[in-house]
């Protein structure tokens, strides 16, 4: 390209669209590229001994539909009922406690300094208490099989 006018329009040209390193039809149709998404997908289900092409069935898998509705009618907030679940519900009123008194003690203008060392003391302990009886990611029924939460 000779002139600066020509470079400029070629750079702008090379702005728009798919970038440069993934574009390997070179503006030709794309019809000879290889489909990243479809190759990853066969190859998750080879692995899951799966046929290799995927066929929609049309139909619903009653069971999943089943245990959805069981799911959605369970009430999610149920009583402790071990001394490590008791010991995780006084571990979060400590830390709810005492972010209320902080607020609190944060608006009045004369506050005894053992006062405020006593609040953070006790936010310190539920803080801490909380590594204790937080239990293992295994018993967590909120993650999958990898720690990502479902």
């Amino acid at each position: 390209m000779a002139n600066r006018a020509a470079r400029r329009a070629q750079a702008r040209s090379n702005q728009k669209g798919i970038p440069s390193q993934y574009d390997q039809s070179n503006g030709r149709g794309r019809s000879g590229m290889i489909d990243e998404h479809a190759l990853q997908e066969r190859s998750r289900r080879l692995q899951n001994h799966e046929s290799a092409e995927w066929k929609p069935s049309g139909g619903t898998d009653l069971d999943a539909v089943q245990v959805d509705q069981q799911q959605r009618n369970e009430n999610p907030m149920h009583m402790p009922h071990s001394p490590r679940q008791w010991m995780r519900l006084i571990s979060w009123v400590l830390i709810v406690a005492a972010c209320i008194a902080f607020l609190v003690i944060m608006w009045l203008s004369s506050v005894p300094l053992w006062l405020v060392i006593t609040i953070s003391a006790v936010f310190a302990v539920g803080v801490l208490s909380l590594f204790f009886v937080g239990g293992s990611p295994h018993e967590n029924p909120n993650l999958d099989d990898y720690g990502a939460a479902v």
